[in-house]
């Protein structure tokens, strides 16, 4: 494996859906992966291939949902000269292009119903015909596909061939999200902080603060492990102290006090007018309450007191007159919230 596709992960859920890769891998069989974005379906994808025994051959990836629809068929099943306005010249598809090797399709929901036809015949028959010719040619591929659809759902309600799904289906492998990875963020953060730290030439790895660290593990990463790489990588290179913890870490990259602001109202295409979803909006993690699990609320209070003090605090590299400005305290103020949270000893 390249050095950026390695499997990093110790929960349960996670290791039992490598080794389903890795049973499956020897069958020349189709296998679908089943995973929100970000998970690393095409991880399991290219160790379906790594562990079989076509490792010599190609792997030829095809994103299904990047080309228009008018296109999808030429870059699957290839054409002949003329066959359609700008075929200037033959070109083999992917298909061809992945001979006794494996097809990766990515976004495997979005093919069209005419690719889903002619796709089933390849997977069924072992054979291809260029758009253009009548002359079918003979391959031998592993065909591996992924998406974040419910197919079976798609299938019942006609959106997706289920012959096809039930040819494709031999095994899926559904990858869990990293929010119920038990464990593994801290893993993942610690890893991928140190490959940066090491790219910025630091010395040595001064970890992350305690409430970071905190924060890290309470989030809900919706974009999962993609996600919390870009996090926890532009964490480490913003920050410019390497010998103390890095003690801020922003979600959104798009955070700004001087970002745009959306119209109140947007018009859709059928003419309604609704205004922007706040539904995916993050804001600074805390600790979480359950309601019904508070039995003192001086406590509860004081502990998300100390979370919006500590998170601010990292944010402003400690500075504790900035510090006081954004949240709306005199200096004086900010001093005796530091002290009452015993908080001095990480300001020194």
């Amino acid at each position: 494996m390249e050095r950026e596709n390695q499997f990093i992960g110790q929960s349960g859920a996670f290791l039992d859906a490598v080794e389903r890769a890795s049973r499956a891998a020897p069958m020349s069989r189709p296998v679908l992966v089943i995973g929100e974005r970000g998970t690393g379906k095409e991880l399991i994808a290219e160790r379906l291939h790594r562990l079989s025994t076509r490792w010599g051959e190609p792997l030829v990836t095809m994103n299904c949902a990047a080309l228009p629809e008018t296109l999808i068929e030429a870059e699957l099943f290839g054409h002949e000269a003329g066959a359609f306005t700008g075929a200037t010249k033959a070109r083999a598809g992917r298909f061809e292009e992945a001979d006794q090797g494996t097809l990766f399709l990515d976004e495997l929901g979005t093919l069209s119903m005419g690719a889903q036809e002619r796709l089933l015949r390849a997977v069924e028959y072992g054979e291809v015909t260029r758009i253009g010719s009548s002359r079918p040619v003979r391959v031998d591929v592993r065909i591996v596909a992924a998406t974040n659809d419910d197919l079976p759902a798609l299938a019942k309600s006609g959106e997706f061939r289920a012959d096809l799904l039930d040819r494709l289906s031999f095994e899926v492998i559904t990858l869990p999200p990293l929010r119920v990875r038990e464990g593994d963020v801290a893993v993942l953060a610690e890893y991928f902080g140190r490959r940066m730290g090491a790219e910025l030439d630091w010395h040595a790895w001064p970890g992350f603060a305690p409430h970071v660290s905190t924060q890290l593990e309470e989030y809900a990463w919706p974009g999962n492990v993609r996600e919390l790489r870009n996090v926890v990588e532009r964490a480490v290179y913003r920050w410019d102290d390497p010998e103390t913890p890095i003690s801020h870490i922003q979600f959104d990259p798009f955070e700004s006090p001087w970002k745009p602001k959306a119209p109140p109202h947007r018009r859709s295409e059928n003419g309604s007018s609704h205004a922007p979803s706040t539904a995916g909006e993050q804001v600074a993690p805390s600790p979480a309450i359950d309601f019904e699990q508070v039995d003192d609320l001086r406590a509860a209070v004081e502990t998300h007191e100390r979370a919006i003090v500590e998170h601010a605090l990292g944010k402003h590299r400690w500075n504790q007159r900035q510090t006081a400005k954004a949240l709306g305290l005199s200096y004086d103020q900010l001093r005796h919230a530091i002290k009452k949270h015993g908080l001095m000893e990480e300001s020194d």
